[in-house]
């Protein structure tokens, strides 16, 4: 199980680079690059203060990918 993410797509609605999320967020560019690209899964907390930058649910930006299992 991998999780997905919509951040960039939302960063880029709010016309946000990566350096202004990562400075309202408290972390580094680096790591909102890396949210991005999946290489990184954020922590609960900044998983919610990414939520509530964008005024997002949790399940409107982060997703659970339940790879190889079968829809119903």
């Amino acid at each position: 199980m991998t999780i997905l993410n919509r951040v960039k797509e939302l960063r880029a609605r709010f016309n946000f680079s990566q350096s202004v999320l990562a400075e309202k967020v408290g972390v580094t560019r680096q790591t909102i690059a890396a949210i991005e690209k999946g290489d990184y899964v954020p922590s609960l907390l900044l998983a919610l203060t990414i939520c509530d930058v964008f005024e997002l649910k949790m399940e409107d930006v982060f997703v659970l990918n339940k790879e190889g299992e079968e829809d119903e």
